[in-house]
């Protein structure tokens, strides 16, 4: 819950910035991809500079998670490891458990445990 509404809270002001900032900025630019042509450039684009700003935006967006996920690498393949692991010991220990409970079961008929006699407290 608190989750989502901190989520509202950074969100929503976002979104009107944004908004505002689109709507501010509608002329168009040209985005040239060749540096040694200025005046003919052999690739460019023209788009209004908004949409660059927000393409621009999702392209680091983009890059910025890849390279998070790439360096998290190392924690999965531990957890994947670490779950692996667990599961052989589950196993072991469901079968084991279902080996001895048996075992327990006829020792404690056989010989029933002493009863517990405790002595007075000490005044």
């Amino acid at each position: 819950m608190l989750r989502k509404a901190v989520a509202v809270i950074v969100l929503v002001p976002l979104a009107i910035v944004i908004i505002a900032f689109a709507v501010a900025n509608r002329q168009t630019v040209t985005m040239s991809f060749d540096p040694f042509s200025a005046g003919e450039p052999a690739a460019s684009l023209t788009l209004p500079l908004f949409a660059l700003l927000i393409v621009v935006l999702i392209v680091g967006v983009i890059i910025g998670g890849m390279a998070s996920w790439l360096r998290q690498g190392r924690w999965r393949s531990s957890a994947r490891r670490f779950e692996r692991e667990l599961q052989r010991l589950r196993d072991k220990l469901a079968a084991f458990e279902s080996s001895a409970a048996p075992q327990a079961n006829a020792s404690l008929q056989a010989n029933p445990p002493e009863r517990l006699r405790l002595r007075p407290p000490a005044r």
